[in-house]
């Protein structure tokens, strides 16, 4: 993690080549020899030396693919393509359990749940955990830099400093609808799950005044390296991403909101049509290992789902010691887990698309 950038790049080139049939070197030997296990992922999300590590302890062979959105892991798997483990967020989970395209765990072959932080189990989206094993989790806040935002003003105006002025041409907004209008929903009082129209419209009017007066900068990945450097005031962004720039910029801060925000787990499923449900088994539980653990959160700098790792990497001499983006707050009563709801995601992307439209033509 200490080198991230310079190891980006050699993580995403040994990704891309097991996507393409390539391997991390199999022994050959153990239980799973000369098996294959399909792990479809996101990209820039796994150990440095996690795929190797299992392969080596399995003598399975690993292929993984990546992908950048939920909604295109989606369409593959629901096109018939065969994965033995997709890592999708909470509410996609979701969705795939009510259009029965997962298979339930085998828990008889798990023996990592013990080993979970109790925040991260038995949430809404999979409340017995029968179907998914976490694998990172976080919040979504606000990254700031300490020079230039008061954390008064942040106490103050919570996700509503993105309406400031004094901070007009100097903020970043996230590209993604479900966090943007999670910020305006939280900002105004709603729930981030609402379905209510006129809440809804309440928080497009919030985003499009934002656009139209603050000069924003809408972005993804660009805010990780740009507010390591300090090229802007302060921006929406997933605590993991903030870990890192804390780590590599003590002058920047992470702040969320009393108004809640969003709570997210990415986990570990097995799809119906998995070729290899018990070589997947064996995966979730070395992922979820100390082991296994260790390497993808210190390497990646998302928050570990194991007690053990998480506590040792935000401890005194721990990687993200005195680092808040690192240990998500788990004390907040207004803080939420999306929720899936096909309906509701259609209208957000519309408005979402003129909010977009509407930045376009402000620029």
């Amino acid at each position: 993690m200490k080198k991230f950038c310079a190891l980006v790049m050699a993580l995403v080139l040994t990704v891309l080549s097991a996507g393409c049939g390539g391997s991390s070197g199999a022994s050959g030997e153990g239980e799973f020899a000369g098996q294959t296990l399909r792990v479809y992922n996101w990209g820039e999300y796994t150990g440095e030396n996690l795929i190797a590590n299992f392969e080596a302890a399995t003598g399975a062979r690993v292929v993984m693919d990546i992908f950048d959105s939920n909604e295109q892991m989606y369409i593959k798997v629901a096109n018939g393509e065969a994965y033995d483990i997709l890592v999708p967020s909470d509410y996609m989970i979701e969705r795939l359990i009510q259009e029965d395209m997962l298979q339930p765990l085998d828990k008889s072959k798990l023996n990592c749940m013990d080993l979970l932080v109790d925040e991260v189990k038995g949430l809404p989206y999979d409340p017995n955990n029968d179907y998914s094993v976490p694998y990172f989790w976080g919040t979504v806040g606000i990254v700031y830099d300490t020079e230039k935002v008061s954390l008064e003003d942040l106490e103050a105006e919570g996700f509503n400093i993105f309406l400031d002025e004094k901070y007009k041409g100097d903020i970043y907004l996230y590209d993604s609808e479900r966090d943007s209008f999670m910020m305006a929903l939280k900002a105004l009082g709603y729930s981030m799950n609402t379905n209510d129209q006129a809440e809804l419209e309440a928080a497009y009017n919030w985003l499009l005044q934002c656009v139209n007066t603050m000069e924003p900068e809408i972005v993804t990945d660009e805010i990780i390296d740009s507010m390591a450097q300090g090229r802007k005031a302060l921006g929406l962004i997933y605590s993991g991403d903030a870990a890192y720039i804390m780590s590599e910029n003590p002058q920047m801060g992470f702040f969320m909101p009393e108004s809640g925000t969003n709570l997210w787990s990415d986990a570990m499923v097995i799809p119906k049509n998995a070729e290899n449900p018990d070589l997947a088994h064996a995966f979730i539980n070395y992922v979820s290992s100390y082991e296994g653990a260790m390497d993808n959160s210190s390497y990646v700098g998302y928050t570990s789902p194991n007690k053990e790792v998480m506590e040792e990497l935000s401890g005194e001499g721990g990687d993200y010691e005195g680092i808040n983006a690192y240990t998500p707050q788990r004390d907040n009563a207004n803080d939420e887990v999306f929720a899936y709801d096909e309906e509701t995601r259609k209208v957000i992307s519309e408005l979402f698309s003129k909010v977009k439209i509407a930045a376009s033509n402000a620029g």
